[in-house]
């Protein structure tokens, strides 16, 4: 039986003090994102192509609309930000940065809100960790930033012949007893002294993505970074340098590089819930 008062399983309520300090966090980061010259924009909780977005179809919360296409509740901002700006308000509108305050939908009933943004057509993914950074800074808070680049399994899973799904899985034991050499010393990065050294032991196939991700971790202002070169991402459309900003088994933040509509962009999005625990705790 479902009483009257029940919410269902993983919706969001809040009130009192809970609502006032999610308006205050919301405000804050709106506000350094817009000094930033960030614009806001607020999209449709609908759309036709979540499906581009999230690896596992499943998550999606799916229906018809009234000409039996395909509808699912946002699951993800990104790529739908990037089509509306650069498809339906091209003509309007000519700015390249935007973020937006908003809820994603996960089935079966799950609702989690985001405050993210979207920097088209840039591709220095420095410049949006560091603003990331800047936020983490002006809520006094220092969790890990973890950076990775999704390239870089792709390209090891095509030099050994090995199968994708082990990164994507994170199948590190599967890995280690492959015993190559290279690749276990790889697995064990963390940090750019390990980054620097393990440069000349790869083939060559894979040294320039390394290097790349290397230039990149210099240039972040940070100062508890774990770097992390097999991560592999579960968003489809990021293809290149990628990142996750964790406090225990949380996940506050993640963001990184992709590419739509014919254009190189980067952008981020912080989970509010997440954020508040973290801010309480």
């Amino acid at each position: 039986m479902v009483f009257e008062h029940e919410i269902p399983k993983g919706s969001r309520l809040y009130f009192g003090k809970k609502a006032k300090q999610k308006r205050e966090l919301e405000y804050k980061i709106s506000s350094l994102l817009d000094n930033n010259d960030f614009e806001e924009i607020i999209t449709p909780n609908f759309s036709y192509s979540q499906h581009q977005s999230i690896h596992n179809c499943r998550k999606l919360i799916k229906f018809s609309d009234e000409q039996n296409e395909q509808v699912s509740l946002r699951a993800d901002s990104t790529l739908d930000v990037v089509r509306i700006i650069t498809k339906r308000l091209g003509r309007t509108t000519t700015h390249k940065k935007w973020f937006y305050i908003q809820p994603i939908f996960t089935y079966p009933s799950t609702e989690e809100y985001q405050i993210g943004c979207e920097w088209i057509g840039h591709d220095n993914i420095a410049d949006i960790i560091n603003l990331n950074v800047s936020i983490l800074k002006e809520l006094d808070i220092n969790p890990i930033l973890q950076i990775a680049n999704i390239k870089i399994p792709r390209l090891v899973s095509k030099e050994l012949g090995i199968d994708i799904e082990l990164f994507i899985n994170g199948e590190i034991a599967q890995l280690f007893e492959l015993n190559n050499e290279w690749l276990s010393e790889l697995l064990k990065v963390k940090d750019i002294k390990d980054l620097e050294n393990i440069i000349a032991m790869v083939p060559a196939s894979i040294k320039e993505e390394l290097v790349s991700l290397l230039d990149k971790v210099k240039e972040v202002n940070y100062d508890n970074i774990v770097i992390s070169p097999l991560y592999y991402g579960s968003l489809k459309y990021y293809d290149g340098i990628y990142y996750r900003v964790i406090d225990g088994n949380s996940i506050l933040s993640r963001g990184g590089m992709y590419s739509s509509e014919g254009l190189t962009s980067l952008g981020f999005a912080l989970y509010t819930d997440n954020l508040l625990k973290i801010l309480e705790d």
